[in-house]
């Protein structure tokens, strides 16, 4: 498994404002109606339910929320590079401006983990994070991470 199996390109977007989490979800609910048809209502109720079980600010500015939807068939994935750092009630206190938003089928148990300790390891390696800041292009981006999964896959 690489992220090009789970991450479209037109699925790579630079935010230039997201006000709140809240709002946050809703356009990365919008992101993945356009991009993989899901039900954007659904999406966000899934992301915010597994939000109250825990922050999904991993650290280092980088957050990785992630949800299970039913009726999905594979797991899919967001990413937005955020012009502005937004607070996201991280494990380091920390705002963030990297993220990366997995949505799973309700039923997929390992399926689901696989693209997460991806992702995890992924958003993990400081140098592409480093060129994931510098850039604003979203074909860029796809390119650094497809590029950083494909040497780590699962």
């Amino acid at each position: 498994m690489d992220l090009s199996t789970i991450l479209k390109p037109e699925a790579v977007k630079v935010v230039s404002t997201a006000s709140s989490k809240k709002r946050l979800f809703q356009q990365l609910g919008e992101a993945a109606e356009s991009c993989y048809g899901l039900k954007c209502t659904h999406a966000i109720e899934a992301l915010q339910e597994r939000e109250t079980l825990g922050p999904t600010g991993v650290g280092h500015g980088i957050a990785l929320p992630h949800a299970r939807i039913d009726g999905l068939d594979k797991v899919v994935g967001v990413f937005f590079r955020l012009e502005q750092s937004l607070d996201f009630d991280s494990v380091d206190r920390q705002p963030v401006d990297l993220v990366f938003s997995l949505f799973a089928p309700s039923d997929s148990g390992v399926e689901h983990l696989k693209a997460l300790a991806l992702v995890s390891r992924t958003m993990r390696d400081s140098a592409i994070c480093s060129k994931l800041r510098a850039n604003h292009a979203p074909q860029t981006l796809y390119a650094i991470l497809t590029a950083g999964g494909a040497s780590q896959a699962a």
